[in-house]
C-alpha cells in the first residue's frame, strides 16, 4: 500500500494492477490518461450532485405547470435524494462485482434517460417516478468516481485529484441553486422549468461517448459478492432515517414518521450483527469492518458527517430566509452563495500547498472558522437587516472554513483505504455525506421554519422580515455549536492518527 501511495506518475499512465483478484486492461487507445479519466468522472459527479439542489428553485414553477399537490412536490424534490442515499452502498458493491467502468457508464445512461423523461413529463406522477430513476442512476455512478480515481492516480497526483473531487462536491451543490435560478429566469424556449432537467441530456450523452473510449476496462474483483442479507437490512435502515427527515416538515411531523425513524435503530443493529456474521464465515460483507477500524477513520467519518450537516443546514435555511424573509428572487438568493462556492473551490484546490505538518491543524481551523462565521452571520441579521456587503464577506468565510474542514479530512480518510476497499469506502463515505446533508436540511430547516412560523395571519412583510431574521440568527447559532462539535471530533481524529 505504501508503494502505491508514494509512486508519482505523470502524463500517460498504465493502470496499476488491482490488489486482489480481477484483471484490468487499458482502454482502446492502449494507455490510461489519468487527466481525461478524472475529467470524465468529475463531470459525472458534478452533474449528479447538481441535480440534488437545482430542482429546489424550480418547485414553484413545477407546482403551477403540473398542478402538483404539496406532497407530490415534496416527492419530486426529495425522491432523488431518497433513492440516491439508500442505494449508494449497493452501487459501490456492484462496481466491485461488475466493474467500475461498466457501472459508471450504466449510471450515466440511467441518469441521462431519466433526465430526458423528467424534461418531457406531463404529470406529477411521471415526474416523481423519473426522479426516483434519476436517483438510482446517481447511486450507480457516484461510488465509481473515487474508485476510478484511486485506480488511475497515485502519490501526489491522487492527492490533487482528491482536492478537485472535494471542490466539485460543494461547488455542484451551490451551483445547483444558481443554475436553477438562471434557467428558470431565462425561460428558454418558453419551457419554464423543463431545461432544469434537459440540460443534463447533452452532458450525459457526451460523457457516455467519451467514457466508452477513455475509461479503463476491467472486470470486478475476484471473489466479491453482493451481500443480499445485508442489503435487505441496510436499505430499510437508511430509508427509515431519510424518509421521515425529508417528508417530516411538510407533513407536520406525523406520528408515523417518528415510529419509522425509531425503527431505524433496531434495523441498524441487526445490519451490524449480520455483517459481523458474514465476515466471520468468510463472506464479503456489504461494509467491510476493515474500513471502519483503520486508525482515525471512524471519528473522521463522524466529523465529515458534522461538516456536511452544517453545510446542508446553512444553505437550506439561509436560502429560505433570503427568499421568504428578505424577498430575494431565486436567482439573487443563489448568487448570494457565490462567494462561498468560490472560496470553497479555491481552498479545496490549494490547501495541499501548505506544509504537510499543518494539514491536521487546517481541519480544526476550518471547523473553528465555520463556527465563528455562523456567529457573525447571526449578528449581521439581528434586527431584520440584510447584512449589507458584510454578508458576502462572511459567506466567503463560511466557504473557506467548510473547505478547510472537509477537503483535507476527506483526503486523509480515503488515502488510508487500500485500493481493494476503495469502492466500499466510497459507498460508506458518500452515504454519510449525503445523510449529513439530509439531516442538516431537515433539522435546521425545521428549526428555522418553526421559529419563523410563529406570526399571526395578516402580519406585515416588515414584521415577518424581523421574525425570519430572528429565526435565522437562532439557526446560525445552533449551527455554530455543531461546528464546534466537529472541531472536537477533528482533534480526536488527529490524536488517534498520532498514536496509530
Amino acid at each position: 500500500m505504501t508503494n502505491i501511495l508514494m509512486r508519482s506518475r505523470g502524463g500517460t499512465t498504465p493502470l496499476p494492477p488491482p490488489a486482489t483478484g480481477g484483471s484490468r486492461s487499458p482502454g482502446p487507445l492502449g494507455k490510461i490518461r489519468p487527466g481525461l479519466v478524472l475529467a470524465i468522472v468529475l463531470i459525472g459527479q458534478f452533474m449528479a450532485v447538481l441535480d440534488a439542489s437545482i430542482v429546489n428553485v424550480a418547485a414553484p414553477s413545477i407546482h403551477t405547470s403540473l398542478h402538483a399537490s404539496g406532497a407530490s412536490l415534496q416527492l419530486i424534490v426529495a425522491g432523488y435524494t431518497i433513492t440516491y442515499a439508500v442505494l449508494l452502498v449497493t452501487g459501490a458493491r456492484l462496481g466491485d462485482i461488475l466493474g467500475h467502468r461498466r457501472m459508471f457508464l450504466a449510471g450515466v445512461v440511467a441518469f441521462t434517460l431519466a433526465s430526458l423523461g423528467c424534461g418531457v413529463a406531463t404529470t406529477a406522477g411521471q415526474l416523481i417516478a423519473l426522479r426516483f430513476l434519476q436517483g438510482t442512476g446517481a447511486a450507480l455512478l457516484i461510488p465509481q468516481v473515487l474508485s476510478l480515481i484511486q485506480r488511475t492516480h497515485t502519490g501526489p497526483a491522487r492527492v490533487r485529484a482528491m482536492a478537485r473531487y472535494s471542490a466539485v462536491i460543494a461547488g455542484a451543490a451551490v451551483a445547483g441553486q444558481v443554475a436553477g435560478g438562471v434557467l428558470i429566469s431565462a425561460n428558454l424556449f418558453s419551457w419554464g422549468w423543463r431545461p432544469v432537467f434537459l440540460v443534463n441530456v447533452p452532458i450525459g450523452v457526451a460523457l457516455i461517448g467519451v467514457g466508452l473510449r477513455a475509461l479503463p476496462h476491467g472486470r470486478g474483483e475476484a471473489g466479491r459478492t453482493l451481500d443480499l442479507g445485508g442489503l435487505a437490512l441496510l436499505t430499510p435502515a437508511v430509508l427509515a432515517v431519510v424518509l421521515p427527515l425529508v417528508l417530516g416538515q411538510p407533513e407536520n411531523w406525523p406520528t408515523w414518521g417518528w415510529l419509522v425513524m425509531a425503527a431505524s435503530v433496531p434495523l441498524t443493529g441487526a445490519f451490524v450483527l449480520a455483517e459481523r456474521r458474514v465476515s466471520r464465515t468468510g463472506g464479503t460483507p456489504l461494509i467491510p469492518g476493515r474500513v471502519l477500524t483503520l486508525p482515525g477513520v471512524s471519528v473522521a467519518i463522524g466529523a465529515l458527517f458534522v461538516v456536511m450537516t452544517v453545510f446542508g443546514g446553512f444553505f437550506f435555511s439561509f436560502a429560505l430566509h433570503l427568499q421568504d424573509g428578505l424577498g430575494d428572487s431565486a436567482l439573487r438568493a443563489g448568487l448570494t452563495f457565490a462567494p462561498s462556492a468560490a472560496a470553497f473551490g479555491l481552498v479545496s484546490l490549494n490547501w495541499r500547498r501548505l506544509p504537510q505538518a499543518m494539514h491536521g491543524a487546517v481541519i480544526v481551523a476550518g471547523f473553528v472558522t465555520v463556527a465563528i462565521s455562523m456567529v457573525l452571520l447571526a449578528l449581521l441579521l439581528r434586527g431584520g437587516g440584510d447584512g449589507g456587503v458584510g454578508i458576502y464577506f462572511v459567506a466567503m468565510l463560511v466557504g473557506i472554513g467548510m473547505a478547510a474542514a472537509f477537503s483535507p479530512l476527506m483526503t486523509r480518510v480515503l488515502l488510508r483505504v487500500p485500493v481493494e476497499l476503495a469502492a466500499d469506502a466510497t459507498g460508506v463515505v458518500v452515504t454519510v455525506n449525503q445523510l449529513g446533508i439530509v439531516v442538516g436540511v431537515a433539522t435546521f430547516g425545521t428549526l428555522y421554519l418553526n421559529l419563523a412560523g410563529h406570526l399571526p395571519a395578516g402580519a406585515s412583510a416588515l414584521a415577518f422580515r424581523h421574525v425570519s431574521a430572528h429565526a435565522e440568527a437562532t439557526t446560525f447559532l445552533a449551527l455554530a455549536g455543531l461546528a464546534a462539535v466537529g472541531a472536537i471530533l477533528a482533534i480526536i481524529h488527529l490524536a488517534e492518527r498520532r498514536h496509530a
